[in-house]
């Protein structure tokens, strides 16, 4: 199998968990992880987009604005140029 070095900058927090997945898992190092969660995604049938968990319960909707009426002006506030 032909396989090429690159280099990947991970946060600290998914480093640390690639790690414990590649000890965990039997991989005999990181690059073997990350070589089978890209196989594993790549060859899953999801397609884009597709999320493999829920997002129940991460967001808050204000009573003030059950309807999101505001909603738009808000996100466009948090990218507004500084």
């Amino acid at each position: 199998m032909n396989k090429r070095a690159i280099s990947v900058t991970l946060d600290p927090s998914n480093l640390l968990w690639v790690r414990t997945q590649a000890a965990s898992s039997g991989c005999r190092s990181v690059s073997e992880m990350l070589n089978r969660l890209i196989y594993e995604a790549r060859t899953s049938g999801r397609r884009q987009g597709e999320s493999r968990r829920s997002v129940v319960g991460t967001i808050r909707i204000a009573k003030s604005d059950p309807d999101l009426s505001t909603a738009g002006a808000a996100v466009r506030a948090l990218f507004a140029p500084a």
